[in-house]
């Protein structure tokens, strides 16, 4: 093997030799785009004031313009271009590739994989991207016979050998050959490195079902259910990367949304996408994307709900929370507008600077006048048809009145040709069709100045939707089976919690939901993937609102149901089921990772012991130190805190305690205020991490990891009922190298009853 590195190492030699000098062919080029960009856009700003005056000169000014901006997008888009392939060479020197697979077809040819592809000066392939289609034997394929997936159909090749390497600085540390999809070698290399502050692309060590995530392109609706450590969210990060690849033409990162847990989580996760090369795709909380569509109320967050405990609220609270984010409330909310009338729908004035514009009394007598035959969303739509009407109209009256001709007379030139800025054709501009032009001013001026009244025909704000969904509440206190006190108990805490401009989440999608039905808005057309991860924390009509929102779009879910905040752990196939027909799936897919990489296999023993069907998860035969356990009292658990810190710090770079609420977070860093320690305090609302100790709750914790993991006080007292459970596995299954369990007071008895995992102390 000696023999056969020295060889591979020339050949390395001789491909960043290739990458040298592209990269300085390729600097030099974006230099010249970068020039030549700076040039045209301070030409464009020179010829942006030419003929801007007289009014006679206006269309050969719009021309001008939009010629200049069609040069400066062209030249933009250029530099674009070739900085992205400075970005890329300059990425791939360091480790230029991970993988070769010898195959059979013809003849024997020797590909090599790598984060992109490369070609010499004779366009052969030095290097091929892992997204290829070829790349895909690599991943999928022991040797033999072996089928992969191209553009005309399958084609099948004989593999004769795989070699992977672990390549620094461009020189081969290590390479192995196996028969493996990812053999065990170089993912012991892998993951026994340190953690990062952010996470890594997996490319080099993409596991066989992973690639069943990355390359499906055929599900409408593909169900991850991936155990803690086992790899989903680096899976799903790299299918974003290979989508794009393969339909660059038809989809582009701003197609693509992902729903994050929390801003950490996005922060953690940020630099996956420009290490393959690609742009990040749009990155969302629930929160943030319910309360952007709930303009000047705060959604309250999953964690919100988690820390206020909501979900070990009355039975009265938690029937009505369950109900009203059922998947059935979707067809409540559909009944309820059915029967709407036009006394019922709550229709509101629109105002102009501080005046009735359109009153609710005509908006009331529109609807009424409609054909019964039509529903009420047709009948809202043809109502709001009439009032679009009727702002024309009032718009073609009020060009002569006063206040309109003074403030036309009050616009100095530049104001009063940005106004006419391409609405004039060569006739009327001439100077003896003044009238006309006037006429077309006053018009403009009009419609800017009434946009608000335009905006809110369009946008449906011409009823309450807020008294709206009140009148819903109380709705289902006549036609549902739960109590209708319950009902009007929420009704009340609905309004209460508007007054401050509050919402609760089981609240907000209903809401939308109900607003979308009546104003027929609400959708977005141009998303093309969705994929939602921590799935399980997600009501099944929060879900079925994101498909609402995005209809075209493909759908991926992910998430371990045994992490789950609010609800019951759920197997596989009942979640496919389950989301299959509440989304009326015509291509679902499931894919389940039952194997956990993250963790040691003595974390993972502990951490399984915790769950009921634990067993059903496989650890990656990595050893490392055996958990343990401190037991201490309130006395001494500040100093017994900081040994412990100390002692991880001494071995490890990332130090993570974890508590079981904020509040705790909290307490734990007040303990550690005297000493010495290079600590942070994390909330929901911070986004990046800048201390090797990290103090946070577990909840904001997941989906990340950190080389030791901490768990303060596992306490009987603290973990007192079932959901012990579900928090010490996500709590436990962060740590990839040490686990240290702190109790303050005797263990909770979840702990205890898999006591012989631990080493107690």
């Amino acid at each position: 093997m000696d023999e056969e590195k020295v060889k591979e190492q020339a050949r390395l030699d001789k491909v960043v030799a290739v990458i040298d000098d592209q990269l300085e062919t390729a600097k030099e080029v974006y230099a010249d785009a970068h020039a030549e960009t700076r040039a045209v856009e301070g030409n464009y700003l020179d010829n942006i004031s030419i003929n801007t005056i007289e009014l006679d000169d206006a269309m050969e000014t719009n021309a001008e313009v939009q010629q200049q901006r069609n040069i400066v997008a062209r030249v933009v888009e250029t530099e674009t271009i070739m900085r992205k392939n400075v970005e890329t060479l300059t990425n791939l020197r360091p480790s230029p590739y991970f993988g070769r697979i010898d195959i059979m077809e013809e003849d024997r040819d020797t590909l090599y994989i790598g984060l992109a592809s490369l070609q010499d000066e004779k366009q052969g392939f030095l290097i091929y991207d892992w997204r290829a289609p070829i790349s895909g034997i690599y991943y999928n394929g022991t040797l033999g016979p072996v089928n992969y997936e191209t553009p005309a159909g399958e084609e099948t090749v004989e593999l004769l050998k795989k070699r992977q390497f672990n390549i620094t600085d461009s020189q081969i540390v290590n390479m192995f050959d196996t028969d493996e999809t990812v053999g065990d070698e170089m993912l012991q290399y892998a993951l026994g490195q340190a953690s990062d502050s952010t996470m890594r692309n997996i490319v080099a060590t993409i596991q066989q079902e992973q690639n069943m995530i990355i390359r499906d392109t055929h599900s409408d609706l593909l169900v991850v259910q991936g155990v803690a450590g086992s790899g989903k969210t680096s899976a799903i990060l790299q299918r974003i990367a290979f989508l794009l690849f393969h339909a660059r033409e038809e989809l582009n990162s701003d197609q693509i949304v992902l729903f994050s847990p929390n801003r950490l989580f996005s922060s953690y996760i940020a630099d996956v996408l420009p290490s393959l090369g690609e742009r990040n795709m749009r990155q969302v909380t629930l929160a943030e994307f319910l309360s952007a569509r709930l303009e000047g109320l705060k959604v309250q967050t999953i964690f919100e709900r988690y820390e206020q405990g909501n979900h070990q609220g009355g039975h009265a609270s938690q029937a009505i929370q369950t109900k009203l984010e059922a998947a059935s409330i979707l067809k409540h909310l559909a009944a309820y507008v059915d029967q709407l009338t036009a006394e019922t729908i709550h229709f509101t004035d629109i105002n102009f600077q501080g005046n009735v514009f359109f009153g609710r009394e005509a908006m009331v007598k529109i609807f009424s006048e409609l054909p019964q035959a039509y529903s009420v969303r047709e009948r809202v739509a043809q109502t709001q048809k009439r009032l679009d009407e009727r702002l024309l109209r009032r718009i073609n009256r009020m060009i002569n009145d006063d206040w309109v001709v003074e403030a036309l007379n009050n616009m100095d030139r530049y104001q009063y040709n940005d106004l006419l800025a391409g609405q004039l054709d060569e006739t009327i501009a001439d100077e003896e069709n003044m009238p006309a032009t006037m006429a077309i001013a006053s018009h403009h001026f009009l419609e800017r100045s009434l946009q608000s009244v335009a905006d809110a025909i369009y946008n449906g704000f011409f009823f309450d939707i807020y008294e709206q969904y009140s009148d819903f509440l109380a709705y289902m206190a006549k036609h549902s089976e739960l109590p209708a006190d319950w009902w009007l108990a929420k009704q009340e805490r609905f309004l209460r919690e508007l007054e401050y401009h509050r919402i609760d989440l089981e609240d907000a999608s209903p809401l939308l939901y109900l607003r979308d039905l009546l104003s027929g808005a609400g959708t977005n057309q141009q998303m093309r993937y969705v994929f939602v991860d921590e799935m399980q924390d997600y009501s099944m009509a929060q879900l079925l609102y994101l498909q609402h929102a995005f209809p075209t779009a493909k759908f991926t879910l992910l998430g371990d149901s045994e992490q789950a905040l609010f609800r019951e752990i759920e197997q596989p196939q009942a979640l496919l089921t389950k989301y299959s027909r509440a989304f009326a799936a015509k291509n679902p897919a499931m894919v389940v990772l039952n194997k956990a990489y993250r963790s040691t296999q003595e974390i993972m023993a502990f951490a399984k012991a915790l769950l009921p069907d634990g067993q059903q998860i496989t650890a990656f035969t990595r050893s490392g130190k055996q958990p343990s356990i401190l037991v201490t009292n309130h006395v001494n658990q500040a100093s017994v805190l900081e040994s412990a810190i100390d002692s991880a710090m001494n071995d490890w770079g990332t130090v993570a305690i974890l508590t079981k609420t904020q509040a705790q977070a909290n307490q734990v860093a007040t303990l550690l205020a005297d000493s010495k320690l290079d600590y942070q305090l994390l909330s929901a609302d911070d986004r990046t991490r800048t201390a090797p100790v990290l103090i946070m709750p577990i909840y904001l914790a997941k989906g990340l990891e950190f080389d030791a993991v901490i768990g303060f006080d596992v306490s009987q007292a603290n973990y007192p009922n079932q959901i012990a459970n579900g928090l010490l596995y996500t709590l436990a299954s962060r740590a990839m190298h040490e686990l240290v369990l702190l109790s303050v007071g005797p263990a909770t008895e979840a702990i205890n009853r898999v006591a012989e995992t631990l080493v107690w102390k």
